[in-house]
């Protein structure tokens, strides 16, 4: 179920991949040959389409479960009884229990207890007859005269020990406290009462609903959940001035931040646990039970920083798209990342429903698709077109798909820079280029001018090709020069960014040679400064 949830409810891969770990030894050898077919399927899943958050495209009975769910909210809104919660009726129901066991002990009791009374009594009544019958002959009337003459008082003794009872049965008049009705009552900065006839209302219960089969009722209970843990969860309050991430190690900030956004507009969340695969950093954020709960409270705090950049008006974009980098991933000996890792894994799925529109996986290690295998059967289709793994061979590929090749991270293969002061989006225009299976392509910067500085940015998709860069002046009297000697680019190369100051008009020639018997596919970039235009 840790995969299903992870892709399902948004929570960051990283958690399955650290919770599973330690079964991952014991994958039998059947699962792990059917891995490679799994891994087939999955890392081409492209299916998914991120569901409409527009009335007209909803289903009827989408529709219908939307507006009894709208009903719901409002009625508990308005009647304060939003926040009645499932622990406040157990231990009502509790309390109730209890006092109904006492009621029915004290009952038994007097009821015991005017059983012996009346066995006594009858015992008594016994012998006086007894010695009555000795002394004189009595007729039936006068017995019967007698006996009811001496029962009357008991009976009345007995009434007042009923009404006793009762009167220590009945309880205290409760007071009832006034209901506090808060009708600004929001979640992530969109109101939740119906009436106030904001659009965002409607996104935000469809996330609900989506995460309960559109059942209003277990959508309701989830919402009202989700509110109680808002509003009761001390990770929210700090106790201090201290910034949560300043306590942290500094390398944990490449453990999980956004970066650019995808070809549809959402925002993409780049985890990565490798960093956890340094002891010191392990044990700085996991070591102590303090810092436990400082990782889960800077964890939770980043993803609300990460909502807060979603747009939940209908046709806005209400969802991230989550890359979890695998590699380097510690193993199963860092028990408590895998046990902070299930406690942020249950807090997303129970209170951030819908909120990842796709999750990728890169440099997913083999173990990964072989556990995968035995629960891939068991996954809705839904959470199995939410699904996206990618080899190391692949991942550059595989996030192009989904990301412009400008936004990919260089590290990924991309040609995003932080802090990049060569390129913008305005002149960032890359071009592609096909290199045939054994056959070679060149790529031509002009200089039309001396002094003039040539950049360029290049990637190749898989690489593995053999790559070199040389300046040819126009002139041809002089020396071609070599800018970057020629050398066999492996399949995990970063993009290449280069630059060249020709003091004479030629050009910079970029020669890809593909010994492979697969295309190519090149993605490059380029611009030409002159000293002409530096200086104006």
């Amino acid at each position: 179920m840790a995969v299903e949830v992870v892709v399902s409810e948004g929570v960051a891969a990283t958690a399955a991949a650290e919770v599973v770990a330690p079964e991952a030894k014991e994958v039998s050898g059947e699962a792990a040959d059917e891995a490679v077919t799994l891994a087939a399927v999955v890392s081409k899943n492209a299916s998914f389409r991120e569901e409409s958050n527009f009335l007209d495209d909803l289903k009827d009975g989408e529709r219908k479960a939307l507006a009894e769910l709208r009903a719901k909210v409002e009625e508990a809104i308005v009647e304060g009884k939003l926040f009645d919660d499932a622990k406040k009726k157990a231990a009502a129901d509790e309390t109730a229990a209890g006092e109904k066991k006492d009621s029915e002990k004290k009952a038994a009791a007097a009821e015991e207890a005017a059983g012996e009374n009346k066995d006594a009594d009858e015992k008594k009544e016994e012998g006086r007859v007894t010695e009555k019958k000795e002394e004189e002959p009595v007729t039936e009337e006068k017995k019967e005269e007698e006996l009811g003459e001496e029962q009357q008082p008991k009976k009345e003794e007995a009434g007042e020990g009923e009404k006793a009872v009762a009167a220590e049965e009945k309880p205290a008049a409760e007071v009832t406290p006034p209901v506090v009705v808060d009708k600004d009552i929001a979640l992530w900065g969109v109101p939740l009462l119906p009436s106030k006839g904001d659009d965002a209302t409607d996104v935000v219960l469809l996330k609900f609903l989506r995460a309960r089969d559109f059942k209003a009722g277990a959508a309701f209970d989830m919402l009202r959940k989700t509110l109680l843990w808002r509003r009761d969860w001390k990770g929210f309050a700090a106790t201090d001035d201290v910034d949560v991430a300043e306590e942290l190690p500094a390398e944990l900030a490449d453990a999980c931040y956004l970066d650019g956004a995808d070809r549809e507009g959402h925002p993409v969340c780049y985890n990565a646990p490798g960093v956890f695969a340094d002891d010191a950093v392990y044990k700085k954020a996991l070591g102590t039970e303090e810092g436990k709960a400082r990782f889960l409270r800077w964890r939770v705090r980043a993803m609300e920083s990460h909502v807060a950049k979603l747009d939940f008006k209908p046709g806005g974009v209400a969802s991230l798209l989550q890359v979890t980098d695998l590699k380097n991933s510690p193993g199963p000996a860092k028990k408590d990342l895998r046990v902070a890792m299930k406690q942020v894994l249950e807090l997303f799925q129970d209170n951030y429903p819908e909120l990842v529109a796709r999750n990728i996986l890169i440099n997913v290690p083999f173990w990964y698709y072989a556990f995968s295998t035995l629960l891939y059967p068991f996954m809705t289709q839904r959470t199995k077109s939410k699904f996206v793994i990618a080899r190391p061979s692949k991942v550059t590929e595989t996030l192009l798909k989904y990301i412009s090749i400008e936004a990919i991270p260089v590290k990924y293969g991309g040609l995003k820079r932080d802090d990049d002061t060569e390129f913008s989006s305005e002149d960032s225009e890359v071009t592609e280029l096909i290199v045939k299976a054994s056959s070679t392509e060149t790529i031509e910067i002009e200089a039309t001018e001396g002094d003039t500085t040539l950049t360029w940015d290049l990637t190749v998709l898989g690489w593995e090709v053999n790559y070199k860069e040389e300046f040819v002046p126009s002139d041809e009297g002089s020396y071609t020069v070599i800018v970057r000697k020629g050398k066999k680019m492996g399949s995990s190369e970063a993009a290449v960014r280069n630059s060249f100051r020709a003091g004479e008009p030629g050009k910079v020639v970029l020669t890809v040679e593909n010994l492979t018997l697969r295309k190519k596919k090149v993605l490059f970039r380029h611009k030409a400064r002159s000293a002409c235009a530096k200086k104006c």
